[in-house]
């Protein structure tokens, strides 16, 4: 792959990812499902993807493998958090919360691998909390954009744990098996719940579900893979940053999801944060795995 594919390629995997919220809305089933599809189509998709792609890690060992089971519940508590924030308020809103991912994850790099913070450190997590302010109209419980809001930097929460938990367990590991194991761990454990829902599940909302397992996770899971092997790691955070606006902008095409001049402001202060942190350090050769999350 020649740099200028690579650049295409991590471009067109960030757009996958940023689509996720679109197709999670353009599904009529519940967040539940919807998180089981996705699971379960994405296990199809990386699993041809391993018969082609050989990114040189190893098989996980036992203690590795509980490390991405417990990843898989964090993924899946991710996605599902995430998909009810665009159901409650919106692609826009969810994709935003959900950008405020960076914030926590230096503050609980601080916490749990005792790093020490930075003074710029705590100003980017001061500007993603000025600009979740700014992108819900009023603090209220009973609004709905409060709400997924609330659900959408939960859906942040949940996945810098399991960013941090990659770094910490999955070094050596291929990231296509990482994946798997993870996606296959949701699978198992929501499909006894979802079971008996599945008859009934719309016949194109099984479109939408294929799109969001085999384009969003695992389409671009393997496009971000490759193109690790010709760009930098921090080049390819700086790109994913743009995550949040190819969402938004095609959300307001499709939907008429309209962003208020203060949303876009708070907006843009987020996703600055992001790409100030991705460039203040330089991610770990283990956070190759966060593709395998890095789809809301």
């Amino acid at each position: 792959m020649t740099h200028r594919n690579a650049l295409l390629a991590i471009h067109f995997g960030a757009l996958m990812f940023g689509l996720s919220g679109v197709f999670g809305k353009l599904a009529a089933s519940a967040p539940l499902i919807i998180t089981l599809g996705r699971a379960g189509f994405a296990v199809l998709a990386l699993l041809l993807a391993a018969q082609f792609l050989r990114s040189g890690g190893a098989r996980p060992n036992s203690r590795q493998g509980i490390g991405l089971a417990l990843g898989g519940l964090l993924l899946g508590g991710h996605w599902l958090t995430f998909f009810l924030a665009v159901k409650v308020a919106g692609v826009g809103i969810a994709t935003l919360g959900f950008a405020s991912f960076p914030a926590f994850t230096l503050l609980l790099e601080g916490l749990l691998f005792r790093e020490r913070t930075r003074p710029v450190e705590f100003g980017m997590v001061g500007l993603v909390c000025a600009g979740l302010l700014l992108v819900t109209p009023q603090f209220d419980l009973a609004s709905e954009s409060t709400l997924g809001l609330i659900y959408g930097v939960l859906s942040g929460l949940m996945f810098a744990l399991l960013s941090l938990l990659n770094r910490a367990v999955t070094r050596g590991v291929d990231p296509v098996q990482a994946a798997l194991w993870q996606n296959g761990t949701i699978l198992l454990c929501l499909l006894p719940f979802a079971w008996s829902s599945l008859p009934a599940v719309p016949a194109m909302d099984w479109l939408w579900l294929a799109l969001l397992g085999v384009l969003c996770t695992g389409v671009a899971h393997s496009l971000f893979v490759a193109s690790l092997k010709v760009l930098k790691a921090r080049t390819t955070s700086v790109i994913f940053a743009l995550e949040p606006v190819y969402g938004i902008a095609i959300a307001w095409w499709l939907f008429n999801e309209q962003p208020t001049v203060r949303m876009l402001f708070g907006g843009a202060l987020i996703i600055l944060a992001s790409v100030i942190t991705s460039r203040l350090k330089t991610p770990t050769v283990t956070d190759a795995a966060s593709p395998v999350q890095k789809a809301p």
